[in-house]
């Protein structure tokens, strides 16, 4: 039975897509990816020349590529950037799928803040200091739910990662130094693992003017909180040689 599988491409770099999403993506007789944001590099691995950029359709035209794809019997490719799940607008066609009773499935993908994590060299969940990560966004032309305003977000502790954002850095940092001190370590990570990535390190009070230099203004993730560090409060208990578990008595 053919089926609908929504892949994560990952950040940029063509390898940091996952085996299971390469070898779907070998398999399929269509595929439709995003066009603004995924490397097409990516498209390389397609054995099909039906190849068409979502970033020019609208949602009816997609599933309508969808369903024609389905009932000619071949499986779809749907390439969203990094996660799926994480701002890739899945739930709709999802929903649209279900009403036609066409299978899907979700692949998962390295999404920005992790591949940015990666390139910074750190750990978020640093014992002591963050134990948690928050992704969200600033409100934009998608209204955010109640109690998820940036006023809300900027209370949190942990690391706060960003998408979608970047161009009202300056409102984020005023808010967030109501409740964190200005010295606040705060990354800025534009197109991580592209060939034009760019990253950009400082705190609260001086990042907003070093991004307005750097001209950068959207396609970054902004991650908050003083993990980026890299400097343990403590080591955790995994590898404490006094320290016993399920697999080291």
């Amino acid at each position: 039975m053919a089926k609908v599988y929504f892949i994560g491409a990952g950040p940029g770099d063509k390898e940091l897509i996952t085996l299971k999403g390469l070898n779907l993506l070998k398999g399929c007789g269509v595929v439709i990816y995003a066009g603004s944001l995924i490397n097409k590099e990516i498209l390389s691995f397609a054995q099909t020349n039906k190849l068409y950029d979502s970033s020019r359709l609208n949602l009816k035209q997609i599933i309508a590529i969808m369903e024609e794809a389905i009932n000619n019997g071949l499986d779809v490719a749907r390439l969203h950037s990094g996660d799926p799940s994480v701002y890739g607008a899945i739930a709709e066609q999802i929903s649209e799928l279900k009403k036609k009773g066409i299978a899907y499935e979700v692949i998962p993908g390295v999404g920005a803040a992790f591949a940015a994590a990666a390139r910074l060299g750190v750990e978020l969940t640093m014992p002591q200091l963050s134990q948690t990560i928050l992704i969200s966004r600033v409100e934009g032309k998608t209204p955010m739910p109640s109690g998820e305003g940036l006023n809300e977000i900027a209370k949190c502790s942990g690391i706060i990662c960003l998408y979608l954002s970047v161009d009202k850095i300056e409102e984020i940092t005023k808010e967030f130094l109501k409740h964190r001190k200005p010295d606040t370590e705060v990354a800025v990570c534009y197109r991580v693992s592209w060939p034009d990535e760019m990253i950009i390190k400082g705190t609260l009070e001086d990042i907003s003017e070093k991004v307005k230099q750097s001209g950068i203004n959207r396609q970054a993730v902004i991650i908050i909180g003083d993990a980026l560090k890299g400097k343990p409060q403590a080591y955790s208990k995994l590898y404490d040689e006094s320290f016993s578990h399920g697999y080291r008595k």
